[in-house]
């Protein structure tokens, strides 16, 4: 099929896969709340989504480059509806944390492995396609936050969760039957992935200091979804309404901010971007718990605009530091680092909720993006200067 046809069916299947998602992602705190009867809990729910993300990442990556994005597209479509079926199915925690996990497996070729094949069809613009899917994933995410606040009343039983099992089978359909996605390469072609190929692509000072803010971006992510809406309901007494909200706001200041920096990142360059981003991320993080709504919602908004900012422009930058032979390797590796932090902040910030000092875990991560943010602006300027050095 055409490589236009092709987006805009990726496009649309994740639309609608975080459609559904966006229904849910409210209720999965509040489920996990009534369940195990403690806030703290709700730091696992995305430990328990990012451990086979993290631990199956650069393996499903580098399976792609060999075999083909079109399986892996639909098969983790096809995990995703699984996991709304588990979520319907589940009377006890313990069956959430399972769907949780069969979701984070199936999100793997949704989050790293799309965004590979869209920088190859588009190696001139990859900014801009990126950021483009990236906005459509959390338009979805949007929508469908928007939708859960307005039928709050009317579904009672779970009948979300169904939605999002039917939501991601229909992406699996669109997926399969749309026709061939990518010009499959050949296996001789490949060499063999190493755990040592993948270190060395961050020997750099810079790619070092990009894979930590990546790192800091998903621990940022995790607790933007798990630890705050729980802070909001166990600290603040926030309304199931105000989380759908703030759940609202968060994914229209992503998708916002991944479709505008996109294609000014592929203009004015990948690294101001980064650099900004971080910055905007730590302020949110860092203030917010020292105000009341709306300022409240306000500041996280604003964090979710850095770290969306940055997210773009880091992934920009690491796909263009391979060949196209690694283009869903690479992207195994950044969501890799993202899904480590997205396992480990949560769980860590949880357990600081269980002593009440949530409050410290949200300074430790808005002053590790400072500091990331610092350490980047001060190797480019080294780079820059070693650059005119060696020309003059």
């Amino acid at each position: 099929m055409g490589r236009h046809k092709s987006v805009v069916i990726i496009n649309i299947a994740v639309f609608l896969l975080m459609l559904g998602m966006g229904m849910i992602v409210s209720l999965l705190p509040q489920q996990i709340i009534n369940l195990s009867g403690s806030a703290s809990s709700v730091g696992y729910l995305a430990s328990a989504f990012a451990l086979p993300y993290v631990l199956l990442q650069i393996p499903v990556g580098n399976l792609a480059d060999r075999y083909g994005f079109k399986p892996f597209l639909a098969g983790g479509y096809l995990l995703c509806s699984l996991a709304g079926v588990i979520y319907y199915l589940s009377e006890s925690s313990t069956l959430i944390f399972l769907g949780r996990m069969v979701q984070g497996g199936g999100e793997i070729p949704v989050w790293a492995v799309a965004p590979a094949l869209l920088s190859i069809q588009y190696p001139d613009k990859k900014g801009k396609v990126m950021g483009i899917y990236s906005a459509s994933l959390h338009c979805g995410l949007t929508t469908g936050s928007l939708l859960g606040v307005l039928t709050s009343k009317m579904w009672q039983h779970g009948e979300a969760f169904l939605f999002f099992a039917v939501l991601s089978l229909v992406g699996a359909l669109l997926i399969l039957f749309s026709g061939d996605t990518e010009q499959q390469q050949s296996l001789e072609s490949l060499p063999t992935i190493s755990s040592g190929y993948i270190i060395s692509l961050f020997n750099s000072s810079i790619n070092k200091i990009i894979i930590a803010g990546v790192l800091l971006y998903g621990a940022g992510y995790g607790i933007f979804i798990t630890v705050i809406p729980a802070f909001m309901i166990s600290v603040r007494g926030c309304s199931q309404i105000s989380v759908g909200i703030f759940f609202m706001l968060f994914y229209i200041a992503l998708s916002l901010s991944q479709l505008i920096t996109g294609p000014v990142s592929d203009c004015k360059g990948r690294k101001p971007v980064m650099v900004s981003g971080l910055i905007m991320a730590a302020v949110g993080i860092l203030t917010f718990q020292y105000f009341d709504l709306p300022w409240f919602i306000g500041l996280l908004t604003l964090s979710a605009t850095g770290l969306g900012g940055f997210s773009i422009a880091a992934m920009a930058f690491l796909n263009e530091s391979v060949t196209g032979s690694f283009k869903g390797t690479i992207s195994g590796a950044f969501y890799f680092a993202w899904g480590a932090g997205y396992f480990f902040a949560p769980m860590l910030l949880g357990k600081l909720g269980e002593h009440s000092h949530f409050e410290i875990g949200f300074l430790l991560i808005g002053v590790l993006l400072l500091l990331d943010a610092a350490a980047l602006y001060v190797a480019v300027n080294r780079r820059v200067k070693a650059v005119e050095l060696s020309s003059s």
